[in-house]
């Protein structure tokens, strides 16, 4: 078994009834997740949801007002989607705010987004708060599976963490 299977786990909590909370902890100093989640070429090695994609497009332009685009490949059938969104708040290395929307609407509206880097002993726990329009928007996205793939995410995260400190 691999350590980060057993050590830490995605929980995802709805506290509201427009919000999904996803944590997780990584045995990783803050700045090092907050380069995780906002540098392309790092981005592109870990946010691919379950195995089979990839993500031929990373575009960030990391600073209040600016946007990103990421769209994944499912490397078997071609398949694409993507989401887009503008930043609202960065305040390195603790959070990011940002909007987010599918290229394709998945679901009306914008979700906002609160990703919140919090250190204690030498490990990080991510916070990804992500408030939906209405609670029938919020159920959309929790029935969509989202989690399934940030959980995989998660995972190839930590394992590549692991590998570099190792």
């Amino acid at each position: 078994m691999k350590p980060t299977e057993t050590k830490h786990k995605l929980e995802v909590t709805t506290p509201g009834d427009r919000e999904i909370v996803m944590t997780r902890v990584f045995d990783a100093p803050r700045q090092t997740l907050f380069n995780a989640f906002t540098k392309p070429e790092l981005i592109k090695k870990w946010l691919l949801g379950p195995d089979g994609w990839s993500m031929p497009t990373c575009d960030v332009d990391l600073r209040v007002g600016g946007t990103f685009h990421y769209v994944w490949r499912n490397d078997t059938n071609g398949k694409e989607f993507g989401i887009n969104g503008d930043y609202r708040e960065i305040a390195r290395p603790e959070r990011i705010v940002h909007a987010e929307r599918f290229d394709e609407a998945m679901y009306p509206g914008d979700a906002l987004i609160t990703t919140a880097f919090d250190e204690r002993s030498g490990s990080t726990t991510v916070t990804m708060t992500q408030v939906y329009d209405t609670r029938e928007v919020r159920d959309m996205a929790i029935e969509s599976g989202m989690e399934h793939g940030v959980a995989a995410s998660y995972d190839r995260l930590a394992e590549i963490l692991d590998q570099k400190s190792a």
